[in-house]
């Protein structure tokens, strides 16, 4: 009965490690980390990203773009006073003044109630593009002012445009 119970422990703390093996191996796989490691044919790097293109974030794009300009043509706008349950929009228009596509890659904003929507694609130089941000002042009262930083390919890379509004 003895031999038979370490049998049975050697056979479960074997499986145990293997499955614990095989656990970390598809956890490596999809943990984001770089990805890569060396596939079982000579020379050959497995990415773990079916499409290649999804390795590349729209920062690093923006980053690897030639440098260009843009310019806001306002940078504030002041929703005047709304009431708490008036969801309101905006839209900021820019121009890109370089010689190269501008790329915006993503914005940042202060609070969750301010939601910017950008163009994905390329703006070519000399052509017009609009980031429209949405407000919504839900649970929100008094003077309120919102920050929406922009990154992008242009110099400076992060541009800083702002809302406001007085919440009845």
């Amino acid at each position: 009965m003895d031999r038979n119970y370490k049998a049975i422990l050697l056979t479960i703390l074997s499986i145990s490690v293997f499955v614990i093996a095989i656990c970390e191996l598809v956890r490596f796989s999809h943990r984001g980390g770089d990805g890569i490691f060396e596939a079982g044919r000579a020379g050959e790097t497995y990415r773990g990203e079916i499409y290649p293109v999804q390795t590349i974030t729209r920062t690093q794009r923006a980053a690897e773009l030639p440098k260009t300009t843009m310019q806001f043509y306002e940078t504030k706008y002041n929703f005047g006073s709304l009431p708490e349950d008036q969801v309101v929009k905006h839209a900021f228009r820019f121009k890109n003044t370089g010689m190269n596509p501008l790329y915006i890659a993503k914005t940042d904003v202060t609070c969750g109630c301010t939601v910017p929507t950008f163009p994905q694609d390329m703006i070519g130089p000399d052509a017009e593009g609009e980031i429209t941000v949405e407000f919504n002042p839900s649970g929100k009262s008094g003077i309120q002012q919102k920050n929406i930083i922009v990154h992008s390919n242009a110099l400076p890379e992060a541009v800083s445009i702002s809302i406001e509004a007085d919440v009845k």
